[in-house]
């Protein structure tokens, strides 16, 4: 089968590799319809985050077809139309329980202490094969696949499997509350659904900031007020608009990826963390989904200390939210392809992977077909 593989930082192809098989009486292997490019992704290909291992299958969000179940698969069947949630949990252990899916004692064959299990991603992650293929083994697939209505899409269906979940958890995170006002750091994919998410969890107003026009423009036709950090100073411009209180609850859809206003080099990605400790209100929460590295150790703490502020911050349970999200989905209250942007075959996947890196304007979030 075709997938997209990576070989080493900078260099990810097309590849004719194995098709998946049944490992575990708890597997399945699901023939996937539709992928995505991630931001996730990017930090693996550009070397932000280490420890990918030559060969891997990349991508960690998934829509398909049940093909084949294990025998301990009691709640699918062949032709059984799924998303996958992107993270790993055995729905058993104390934290999938407790609805921390991303804190799987049993999911990471690193141990239990080694963290997130996902699709696609580096040593320290599993690591799994990705969905940027056309099969894919799903593990625990008696408890992590959500099976999807007739009414809801591939291309709504593609968002339910990170970055509407990632939204939704990062505006839990930050405490989002009726009548909040709440700034969003970052208006790309996983920022789009942020705002979307407060303002379906009571926001009443929400500040966006970013720098791409296009992105900026779809967070203005969500209803957000925006700001554009490459013209103005964000910290100045969300005083000036709270009256010099600042928001209530911050949402960091940003993480590594964040990038210096122009004509201001030099500047590190973690100035996104100081401009959200800097702008939120006294006793605020900031709520941070966006990917830092492990390795990453800076942080303003005692301004955050001295202004009473919460700090919350992970992987997204994502198999906790997609029920719920599928059925919003499916009962029209929600129309999560909207922030979709281009649907590209696969045997476009590295241009595609290049547009979106280079951050081209109108690319906001990229689904991909197989390349059968």
């Amino acid at each position: 089968m075709k997938a997209v593989v990576f070989h080493d930082v900078g260099d990810i192809r097309l590849d004719d590799v194995s098709e998946p098989q049944i490992r575990e009486p708890t597997d399945a292997i699901v023939r996937l319809t539709a992928s995505a490019i991630c931001g996730t992704d990017l930090h693996f290909v550009r070397g932000t985050m280490q420890g990918m291992e030559p060969g891997t299958i990349l991508g960690h969000e998934g829509v398909g077809v049940v093909e084949e179940v294990g025998s301990g698969v009691r709640n699918l069947r062949p032709g059984d139309r799924v998303v996958i949630p992107s993270t790993i949990g055995c729905g058993t252990c104390s934290y999938c329980r407790a609805g921390y899916y991303s804190q799987c004692d049993r999911a990471n064959p690193n141990g239990p202490q080694a963290g997130t299990a996902f699709y696609g991603g580096p040593q320290m992650t599993g690591p799994f094969d990705g969905m940027q293929a056309e099969l894919v083994r799903v593990p625990f697939a008696n408890v992590g696949p959500v099976k999807l209505p007739d009414q809801v899409t591939d291309d709504q269906a593609i968002m339910l499997s990170d970055i509407f979940p990632t939204g939704w958890f990062g505006a839990r995170l930050a405490e989002v509350g009726k009548g909040d006002l709440v700034a969003v750091f970052g208006c790309g994919p996983v920022g789009q659904f942020a705002i979307f998410s407060a303002m379906l969890q009571g926001a009443g107003r929400i500040l966006a900031v970013d720098r791409v026009p296009s992105r900026l423009e779809a967070a203005k036709r969500i209803g957000a007020e925006v700001i554009d950090f490459s013209s103005e100073d964000p910290v100045q411009a969300i005083a000036e608009l709270t009256d010099g209180i600042g928001p209530d609850r911050v949402i960091d859809a940003v993480g590594v990826d964040a990038e210096p206003p122009q004509g201001r080099p030099g500047q590190a990605p973690e100035q996104a963390l100081a401009w959200e400790v800097e702008s939120v209100a006294k006793a605020g929460t900031i709520g941070v989904i966006g990917v830092y590295p492990p390795d990453d150790q800076t942080f303003p703490i005692g301004k955050a200390m001295n202004k009473n502020l919460t700090v919350k911050m992970g992987n997204c349970n994502h198999r906790r939210y997609l029920p719920q999200l599928v059925t919003m989905t499916r009962s029209g209250a929600v129309d999560p392809s909207n922030v979709l942007t281009q649907v590209k075959e696969g045997t476009a996947a590295i241009e595609a992977y290049q547009a979106f890196d280079r951050h081209e304007e109108g690319w906001i979030k990229v689904e991909l077909r197989p390349a059968s």
